[in-house]
């Protein structure tokens, strides 16, 4: 078996410093890759040596694979950790590195092909008795046709785009009137965002929930599951919140996902960490929607309800190391709560924003967990996705991991850019989400931009007060803030104003 002396890491920011540093207990040594603007970042510092790709664009950096294979070689190590995003899931990057005699570390290419393109997985699957919404099984090219199968499967359907994700070449139609318009949309929206402009249908649920399932393989064919994760809460089609366990899966749910999201993997022979991806409907049946093949943002949650570190996981299988535990092995401790922390306006339909990060202080207590890529002082780049953090909480139950969170939020002192811990503190309070009520429209049914004015806390409602005074010299000063509480005894508090 091929041992790793010393891994790549071709990534950047959060996910690069989480890998180093498991990288870093393992007694192995990390590389750093890095654009001309991400020089002097935390991930650069961290490793144990690093390397100049190019230019800030990601184009001209971080996806110039070769490139990245090059610096593999010339400073002598043994493989690429590729995290996820940028090349993680590119069938001819896994098949170079390879093709160099390096180890990837990850999936083998094949794997990532197949599963890379959802109607390529669809037929991998078939073979499985593995539940699926209902649609084709191939690309739509005839409108004529696809309008008749519309009819068959019953509207409202998705369009969806076969080689993509994120929402991008995903229309929704809600009736025959408007098909072709939104089908022309999804097909050029998929050829602009992937090169590829196949489409196909599937019937819309219409009150969905997103719940994914961790698996884990080795080369010797042992396959298990790590439990699920609830990641309902979106925007623009991406995940914002997620959490382990689920509030609405039950034992015997658990163990039928688990064992379907087994047999995706098993359907291409996939080996590493993985993630399987079902919609769930209102009454909780479960259909498969994708895999994806590399690590997730969220698999902080499940490391922190398992004690299973997914990277040293990925690298002893990589090495041709089998999995050292069993199914059986494996309970749910506890809850996590995973919040991502995106520079971002809530106020403004999520728009990113960018600046310097002014004030960075992080929360700390026990239970609290943060992946992040940024130091106070910092610039955020326009270039890259404006993700700043993964705040991630542990309780052992799910009313206590919910009030640790908005402790942890409230105590995440940012200024200097707008960030989506509001947003996140008010889904936190929100009835819905405490109830486990709630399904991937959250944000349309509950959340609005003045939403977030009743969402302040006692020591934000001060301030607001105090400015208000300030600027209104000739005006009365409140005695009671907004929710009526005695304010004529409150002190003024240092505090970060998120969003």
């Amino acid at each position: 078996m091929p041992k790793i002396r010393k891994i790549l890491v071709a990534n950047r920011g959060e996910i690069a410093l989480r890998i180093m540093r498991t990288i870093r207990e393992m007694g192995l040594k990390s590389v750093a890759v890095y654009s001309e603007v991400d020089k002097n970042a935390p991930h650069v510092l961290y490793a144990d040596e690093s390397y100049c790709l190019g230019p800030a664009p990601s184009h001209k950096s971080y996806l110039l694979g070769e490139r990245i294979i090059e610096a593999c070689q010339a400073l002598g190590a043994d493989a690429i950790h590729p995290g996820y995003g940028f090349l993680s899931e590119n069938t001819a990057f896994a098949k170079k590195v390879a093709d160099a005699g390096l180890i990837f570390i990850g999936p083998s290419p094949e794997s990532i092909e197949i599963m890379g393109d959802k109607l390529a997985a669809k037929k991998a699957v078939s073979h499985y008795d593995i539940p699926m919404v209902p649609g084709t099984d191939h690309a739509i090219l005839d409108i004529q046709e696809a309008k008749k199968t519309a009819v068959e499967i019953g509207y409202p359907i998705l369009i969806k785009a076969s080689a993509g994700g994120g929402g991008k070449g995903m229309r929704i139609v809600q009736d025959e009137g408007e098909f072709e318009e939104q089908m022309k949309r999804a097909v050029s929206e998929a050829q602009s965002a992937f090169g590829d402009g196949a489409v196909f249908i599937e019937k819309y649920i219409t009150s969905p929930r997103h719940i994914e399932i961790q698996i884990l393989a080795d080369q010797h064919g042992n396959y298990l599951h790590l439990f699920e994760r609830e990641c309902s809460v979106q925007r623009r089609h991406q995940k914002v919140i997620e959490e382990a366990p689920s509030a609405v899966v039950n034992q015997e749910m658990r163990k039928a996902m688990g064992q379907a999201a087994i047999d995706v993997a098993k359907a291409c022979q996939y080996y590493g960490a993985g993630t399987v991806e079902f919609i769930v409907d209102e009454a909780l049946n479960f259909y498969f929607l994708e895999m994806n093949t590399r690590l997730q943002v969220e698999h902080p949650v499940t490391e922190m309800i398992t004690g299973k570190d997914l990277v040293r996981e990925q690298i002893f299988i990589a090495e041709g190391q089998a999995l050292s535990f069993a199914q059986d092995d494996l309970t749910i401790l506890g809850h996590a709560i995973e919040t991502r922390v995106y520079a971002e306006d809530p106020t403004n339909n999520f728009l990113p924003d960018i600046g310097k990060l002014a004030t960075y202080r992080l929360p700390q207590g026990p239970g609290i967990r943060v992946d992040d890529g940024f130091r106070e002082g910092m610039e955020i780049p326009i270039y890259y996705d404006p993700m700043i953090a993964k705040l991630v909480t542990f309780e052992e139950d799910r009313p206590k991991a919910i009030q640790k969170m908005v402790r942890a939020i409230d105590d995440y002192h940012i200024t200097g850019i707008s960030t989506t811990l509001s947003f996140a503190r008010f889904v936190m309070l929100h009835p819905a989400f405490q109830s486990g009520e709630f399904d991937t429209k959250f944000v349309e049914k509950h959340f609005a931009p003045s939403k977030l004015a009743e969402n302040f806390s006692e020591e934000e409602e001060e301030i607001l007060a105090t400015i208000a005074a300030y600027l209104l010299p000739n005006a009365k000063q409140p005695s009671t803030n907004v929710n009526g509480q005695d304010q004529n005894n409150s002190k003024w508090k240092t505090r970060r104003m998120n969003g």
